[in-house]
């Protein structure tokens, strides 16, 4: 057994310095595009923008940032009104799946905090929510730099209230 755990301890040091130099040249993708919030009760949108980091073939961060552009009429007791998504924001650790050099396959988990607004009958309020959230999706390039990208991702909000937003998203992606 001590044999075992020597030879992987020595192992791993062999590995240190190829993983530390991935980890030292990443590669970088930005992306724009639009998401569609679907909380059950409500259908909002946004315009989302996106930062990543592939730190190896395998692993990544990437933070989000969206503003609403697509609100909700709504009707509470015979008084109409409406719901706007302000914004969000998350980090994400991503982990990938490459099929082929221009196909890959992504999941990923983060925290997030999202702002929403309604106004009924001139009185308005906003909540805004703390968010576990997790998701997959897929990257296809084209070309190798320039692509598309499709996701979803679930938002599991922490207070009180609780509750869950389902996100879908389409997004031009490019690699730098």
């Amino acid at each position: 057994m001590r044999n075992v755990l020597l030879s992987a301890a020595a192992l791993s040091l062999l590995a240190a310095p190829a993983m530390a130099q991935s980890f030292s040249d990443p590669q970088w993708t930005g992306s724009v595009g639009y998401t569609h919030l679907d909380s059950g009760d409500n259908s909002l949108g946004g315009v989302t923008g996106r930062v990543g980091a592939r730190l190896s073939p395998y692993i990544g961060v990437e933070g989000e940032a969206s503003f609403g552009v697509k609100d909700e009429d709504i009707t509470i007791g015979g008084v109409s009104g409406t719901v706007e998504h302000e914004y969000d924001a998350a980090l994400y650790a991503v982990g990938t799946v490459p099929v082929s050099e221009n196909f890959e396959l992504f999941g990923r988990v983060g925290y997030g905090t999202t702002s929403i607004k309604a106004d009924v009958a001139g009185v308005s309020t906003t909540e805004d929510g703390e968010s576990l959230n997790y998701g997959a999706g897929v990257n296809w390039f084209f070309d190798g730099q320039n692509g598309v990208r499709a996701d979803w991702t679930r938002r599991d909000f922490t207070d009180d209230a609780g509750g869950e937003v389902d996100t879908y998203g389409l997004s031009y992606v490019r690699r730098f």
